[in-house]
C-alpha cells in the first residue's frame, strides 16, 4: 500500500468516525416535518412560531435534561412535542414513552396526529413502519434502534413495564394524583428513565390547573424559569404580557388593544405579529442548568385568528360572569393556575346580602327552577334555585319536612312540595324542572329509590355524590338489581367548588327568607390540601361544629341544572304568557312504603 492509499484510508476513517455535527432541532423541524389538512388549518411545511424556536433547540440539544413547557390552549405546544418524537425516531435513535391522562387520549394522539404526520413528511413517512419481530401493537412502535410507546398515566402496570430515554409527559395536571396505589405517576414515569443518567430528555408540557396541586407549576419553578416577552413597538421595552395590560373600549371588547405598561402607548391587534416575531426568552434564573423552563400565554403567543385580542377579550366577558368558565379560561388562556378563595365564604357577609325575592315572590329574570334534597332520618330538607338566562342562581328557599323516611307521610309531604306552581312576574307559571334527591346514607337509599320510581319524566332523580374534581355535575350510574332505576352521580368536589365561586364572586343570590343558621352550613367547608405519598391532594374539610345539610342541599339542585334541557328562548316566551304551562302529570302514590 502506497503512502496515498494509506491516507486516502485514514482520512476515510476518520471521517466515517467522526460524529455528526450538533444538530438544530427547529431547522430540522422545518425542513422535514410537514403537517397534513387534519392535523392544522394550514397544510405543509411545518413553520415554528417565535416561541417554540429556543424550545425545539432545548428539546434536540443533549446538554439539556429536562424542558418544562407551562402553557396556555391554542400555542401548537402538541405539534412541537410531536415533531420531537420523530427527531428522537429517525436522528436519535432511542426508546421513547409518551404518558397522557387517559388511554383513549394516547390514542386521540397516535391516530389523529402523530401517524398522520409522520406519513405527509418524507422523511418520517417509514419511521415508525418497522415492525421487529411482530411487536407492534395499537399504542407501541419500535424502529431501528428504540421504540415509541403511549400510556395512560392511570396504569401503574404499564408504567413499570417501560424503560426509555426518552419521555413526553403531557397534560400532567390532568393526570390522577395517584396512579393506583403507587404514587405519582409522574414520579413513576421519571423514574423509568433513570438507567440512562444524564443521556436522558424528560419533556413535559401542560396548561395549569389548580395551584395547590399543579404538576406543571412545581415543575416550572423547579427550572430556570424563562418568560416570554414581547417588544413594545414604540418604546422598544420587553414585557410579558399579562391580561392587565389588554384594554378595550367600553362595550366593545372585539376592539382590544395593547398598552404598554413602561410608555402608555396602544398596539392594536394588527400590531402583534410583528411584536410575536420579536418575541425573547428570558431565563428569570439563569443560576440553574439542564433544565430550561418555558411560561406562555395565548394572548403573547399566538397569531391565530381565534386567540385575537378581542376574541380574547370577548371571552373572557362571558367567562367571567362564571366561575367555573372564569376558571377553565384563566386555565386554558392566560395559562395560570386558578387559586382557591374558599377561605372567602363568610356566613355574616350572605346575610348582609339576602334580597327581598322568594318563592311568593319569584324575580322577573328567574326562567327555571331546581331542587336539591338532603335525607336525614327525622327529616327532609330541601333547598330551591332559581335560575336566570346566564345561568345565575338564586337560592329562593330553603324548607324542611319533618317525619320518619321509613313511613309514607313524608314522601307524600315531599310530593306535594315538588308538585307546587309559582307565578312568575311574565304572567305564566314556573314548576320544578329537575330535582335529585340523596340516596348515598345506605340506610334510606330504598326509600329514596322507590320515591324516585316513576318520576323520571319530571326529572326526579336519586342521587349519590362522588369525589374527584374532575367529574362533571351529574352522570348516570347504575344499581344492581335495579335496571329501572336512572341514579345519577353528583360530582360534588367539582360543584362545591362552583357554589364556593359563585358565593365568593357575588353571582349567587339569596332570598331574604334564608336564616342565619342557612348561611352557617353554606360556608360549612373549606378547599384544604393534604399530602398522600407526597403528592399534594385538594379535599373538602368542615369546619368543626358545623353541620352542611344547607351546601348538600344546594350541591344536589346546581347539579340538577345540567339536567334541564328546556330552549332559554323559547322558556321566556312562555313565561310570557299565562296560557303556556300545562298541568303536571297526576301521580298516583304508591302503597309500597305502607306496608
Amino acid at each position: 500500500m502506497n503512502a496515498e492509499t494509506f491516507r486516502t484510508l485514514r482520512a476515510d476513517l476518520y471521517a466515517a468516525l467522526k460524529p455528526p455535527a450538533h444538530l438544530d432541532l427547529g431547522d430540522w423541524v422545518e425542513s422535514n416535518v410537514r403537517l397534513p389538512a387534519t392535523v392544522a388549518a394550514q397544510s405543509g411545511r411545518m413553520v415554528l412560531m417565535p416561541w417554540q424556536r429556543e424550545v425545539a433547540r432545548s428539546i434536540g440539544d443533549p446538554r439539556v435534561e429536562r424542558v418544562t413547557i407551562l402553557k396556555s390552549a391554542r400555542v401548537g405546544a402538541t405539534q412541537l412535542m410531536v415533531a420531537g418524537i420523530g427527531h428522537f425516531a429517525l436522528n436519535d435513535p432511542a426508546p421513547q414513552l409518551v404518558v397522557m391522562p387517559s388511554e383513549s387520549d394516547c390514542r386521540m394522539l397516535l391516530t389523529s396526529i402523530i401517524e398522520p404526520t409522520f406519513a405527509a413528511s418524507p422523511a418520517l413517512r417509514s419511521a415508525l413502519t418497522e415492525n421487529v419481530s411482530g411487536r407492534d401493537t395499537m399504542l407501541s412502535r419500535h424502529y431501528p434502534g428504540g421504540s415509541l410507546a403511549l400510556i395512560s398515566g392511570a396504569s401503574p402496570k404499564n408504567l413499570r413495564a417501560r424503560t426509555a430515554r426518552v419521555l413526553w409527559l403531557d397534560e400532567v395536571d390532568g393526570l390522577d394524583m395517584s396512579a393506583g396505589d403507587e404514587g405519582d405517576p409522574v414520579s413513576l414515569a421519571i423514574r423509568r428513565t433513570m438507567t440512562y443518567g444524564t443521556r436522558r430528555k424528560i419533556v413535559m408540557a401542560s396548561t395549569p390547573v389548580d395551584e395547590a396541586t399543579s404538576r406543571i407549576a412545581r415543575a416550572y419553578e423547579d427550572g430556570d424559569c424563562r418568560v416570554w416577552e414581547l417588544p413594545c413597538p414604540h418604546c422598544g421595552d420587553f414585557h410579558e404580557l399579562a391580561w392587565s395590560m389588554i384594554h378595550w373600549p367600553e362595550g366593545k371588547p372585539q376592539d382590544a388593544y395593547f398598552v404598554c405598561p413602561s410608555c402608555g402607548c396602544i398596539t392594536e391587534e394588527s400590531g402583534k405579529p410583528a411584536m410575536i416575531e420579536r418575541g425573547r426568552w428570558r431565563a428569570t434564573r439563569p443560576e440553574v442548568t439542564g433544565h430550561h423552563s418555558y411560561r406562555l400565554n395565548t394572548f403573547g403567543a399566538s397569531i391565530l385568528s381565534t386567540a385575537a385580542w378581542g376574541v380574547l377579550a370577548s371571552e373572557f366577558l362571558a367567562a367571567k360572569r362564571d366561575p367555573a368558565t372564569l376558571k377553565t379560561w384563566i386555565n386554558t388562556v392566560a395559562g395560570q393556575v386558578w387559586r382557591d378563595d374558599s377561605d372567602g365564604m363568610d356566613d355574616a357577609e350572605i346575610l348582609s346580602r339576602l334580597e327581598p325575592v322568594g318563592l311568593d315572590r319569584v324575580p322577573s329574570e328567574v326562567i327555571a327552577l331546581t331542587a336539591g334534597v338532603d335525607v336525614q332520618h327525622d327529616r327532609l330538607e330541601v333547598s330551591t334555585l332559581g335560575w336566570t338566562a346566564e345561568d345565575a342562581p338564586i337560592v329562593l328557599a330553603h324548607e324542611i319536612i319533618w317525619g320518619n323516611p321509613f313511613g309514607p307521610d313524608l314522601w307524600l309531604g315531599l310530593s306535594d312540595l315538588l308538585a307546587r306552581t309559582f307565578q312568575h312576574p311574565a304572567g305564566g307559571m314556573l314548576r320544578y324542572d329537575a330535582a335529585l334527591i340523596d340516596s348515598g346514607d345506605g340506610q334510606t337509599s330504598e326509600a329514596v329509590y322507590e320515591f324516585c320510581r316513576g318520576r323520571a319524566s319530571q326529572r326526579v332523580f336519586a342521587c349519590k355524590g362522588i369525589s374527584g374534581f374532575r367529574e362533571p355535575p351529574a352522570r348516570l350510574g347504575n344499581v344492581p338489581g335495579k335496571k329501572w332505576l336512572r341514579l345519577q352521580l353528583v360530582g360534588v368536589d367539582s360543584v362545591k367548588r362552583r357554589i364556593m365561586g359563585l358565593v365568593t364572586s357575588g353571582t349567587m343570590r339569596f332570598s331574604d327568607s334564608l336564616s342565619a343558621s342557612w348561611a352557617e352550613q353554606i360556608t360549612g367547608e373549606r378547599l384544604r390540601t393534604r399530602y398522600s405519598k407526597g403528592v399534594p391532594v385538594l379535599e373538602w374539610h368542615r369546619l368543626s361544629g358545623r353541620r352542611v345539610e344547607a351546601l348538600d342541599c344546594a350541591t344536589y339542585a346546581v347539579a340538577a341544572r345540567s339536567l334541564v334541557t328546556a330552549d332559554k328562548r323559547r322558556r321566556q316566551e312562555e313565561l310570557s304568557s299565562p296560557a303556556a304551562p300545562r298541568k303536571p302529570v297526576r301521580i298516583t302514590h304508591s302503597n309500597w312504603l305502607v306496608r
